[in-house]
């Protein structure tokens, strides 16, 4: 049974830079694609980000194109999303999901427990 945990959210200020993880353990992530989703306060999650099972295709959202990346280290176990230039708008709680399915990462197999990232404006 794969076990996703996610980290790196922490309170930061606009135009600084994070970097998220989503680590596996309990098993391989090699084979699913995997997505972050954003949660704001008293919203659904929404997907901003995703790699495919090879790391060869990545989606975004419209508001993250051009801004954030989404890379996998398959040696680490890991995916990553760096986001450059935060906004305000950029607060929420990730998540990182696993699904055999790429676009639109439905039906998740693993959820991680989420990361809180807070944007001071």
């Amino acid at each position: 049974h794969v076990q996703l945990v996610e980290s790196g959210g922490r309170y930061v200020q606009v135009g600084d830079s994070l970097r998220l993880s989503c680590t596996a353990s309990g098993g391989t992530l090699s084979t699913y694609a995997v997505g972050w989703f954003r949660q704001r306060p008293g919203q659904g999650r929404d997907l901003v980000a995703a790699i495919d099972a090879l790391g060869k295709s990545t989606y975004y959202g419209e508001s993250e194109e051009d801004r954030f990346i989404v890379t996998r280290d398959s040696s680490e176990n890991t995916v990553f999303l760096e986001m450059p230039d935060l906004k305000p708008e950029d607060t929420g709680v990730y998540y990182c999901a696993a699904s055999s399915q790429f676009i639109p990462i439905t039906p998740v197999a693993f959820w991680g427990q989420g990361t809180q990232v807070t944007i001071s404006a």
